[in-house]
């Protein structure tokens, strides 16, 4: 019997997130920032985390880019993003997606890949999503999967995080007809 993915809801950032979004990417940095490129310094500030909060905001409302909180319970456990959205011939977005360190192997990250996939093919309207992962970083790779994307791409040495220089593989998956 396998367990069940966890009861999560996802929300757009607002000011009334500040105090939980600060403290989430503050307990997190540095587990973050083993994966992806630190954020500037001065994000990590109450008016640092306000300023993204409303430049999220902002961006949804461009439609060029949309944030999302996952909650299980009230308690902050991840980001999901859906951003780079091109439109109106294309209609696509890149996926990102972040969960707290203490929440890994929960099964949120694929929970909040299927809401926000959700939340792309319904409510906004997308047709294809993007997503981009490191090869040794194979639970992302497997949430992606279990999401029905499926492997386009593999770029060699295209990221560089630090000194080191990373290849990633790329996916997509589309909107069912």
């Amino acid at each position: 019997m396998s367990a069940s993915l966890p009861t999560l809801t996802i929300h757009p950032p607002t000011l009334s997130d500040l105090d939980d979004l600060y403290a989430f990417e503050m307990c997190n940095r540095l587990y973050f920032e083993h994966w992806i490129n630190a954020r500037p310094a001065d994000y990590y500030s109450l008016e640092g985390v306000a300023l993204a909060i409303q430049a999220a905001q902002q961006d949804a409302a461009k439609d060029s880019a949309y944030q999302y909180l996952v909650r299980e319970n009230g308690l902050l456990l991840a980001r999901v993003n859906l951003t780079q959205v091109k439109r109106p011939h294309h209609r696509q977005a890149s996926l990102g997606y972040r969960v707290a360190q203490e929440h890994n192997g929960r099964g949120v990250a694929k929970a909040a890949v299927r809401l926000a996939l959700q939340q792309a093919f319904t409510e906004l309207d997308l047709w294809r999503i993007e997503a981009c992962a490191r090869p040794e970083n194979l639970a992302s790779v497997k949430v992606l999967l279990a999401n029905d994307f499926a492997q386009f791409g593999h770029s060699k040495r295209c990221f560089q995080l630090g000194a080191t220089w990373y290849d990633l593989l790329h996916f997509e998956v589309h909107a069912a007809k």
